[in-house]
């Protein structure tokens, strides 16, 4: 058998070490809750760019973050409103020592871009607005649509709105508005902001629900470091504490921290 060169076995040996370690770029899968779209496609695509890794996405209603896991179904990360990412950590199914509070949404009013924005300024004034509104569009079963239907009742309007209501799935809801589907939106404020759509602004503070999300690596995943550097990204400065209206960001951090 004839040996290659000295020579060139030397070379390439060196050539390996110049190149230092090889690194092994995981496919991290990740089921988030629909308010957490945008924060967690940007923050992602910047994650991608920076560590080599890649991410596979799926985006469902906050509940349903749990009935994927409690099918079977595998995942790495998980993101969803506290009480589902806590539930998860009681179940084992995710990691306490990896959980993170990342984000806080509030609940917001949209139409269609161009139309006329109707007043929500008052509770009174916003009564008013869904009343005149031809239809209305929120969440089938977040939490947030849970919220509104509540709010309907306090507002001593259920019954009256019930014919103008559109439940809406996860993966359709926010092109409800810009569809044509539903005159107006209330759901939590970053589904709202997508093209076609406009923001009109948060319900009145009486009637108001702040939404928070967190996050935490799965038991099983077999990459949890990576997961980790994920959580780190999204709790990283000047990141989504407020999800969905960065122009909100430093008032809302006061408001919570008071």
């Amino acid at each position: 058998m004839v040996c290659g060169s000295p020579i060139r076995s030397a070379g390439l040996i060196g050539a390996l070490l110049l190149a230092g370690p090889i690194v092994h770029a995981d496919e991290l899968k990740l089921i988030a809750a629909v308010p957490m779209t945008a924060a967690v496609k940007e923050l992602g695509s910047q994650f991608e760019r920076s560590s080599k890794h890649s991410l596979a996405m799926t985006f469902v209603s906050g509940p349903t973050v749990k009935q994927e896991f409690d099918a079977g179904r595998t995942y790495d990360l998980a993101i969803s409103i506290t009480p589902v990412i806590d539930s998860l950590i009681k179940d084992g199914k995710l990691l306490a020592s990896t959980r993170s509070d990342i984000a806080y949404a509030v609940v917001g009013v949209g139409v269609r871009a161009g139309a006329p924005k109707p007043d929500i300024t008052t509770v009174d004034s916003f009564r008013q607005a869904l009343l005149n509104a031809k239809t209305v569009a929120h969440s089938a079963t977040g939490a947030s649509g849970d919220h509104f239907k509540n709010m309907l009742h306090k507002l001593g309007i259920a019954d009256q709105m019930q014919a103008k209501l559109r439940p809406m799935p996860a993966d359709t809801i926010a092109q409800a508005v810009p569809s044509g589907l539903a005159e107006m939106i209330v759901v939590t404020a970053s589904v709202i902001l997508v093209p076609g759509a406009e923001f009109v602004g948060p319900v009145p503070t009486e009637l108001q629900f702040y939404n928070t999300f967190a996050a935490a690596v799965a038991s099983q995943s077999s990459r949890q470091e990576t997961g980790r550097e994920f959580i780190t990204l999204l709790r990283g400065p000047g990141q989504y504490l407020h999800s969905g209206n960065m122009e909100w960001s430093r008032d809302f951090r006061n408001e919570v921290a008071e």
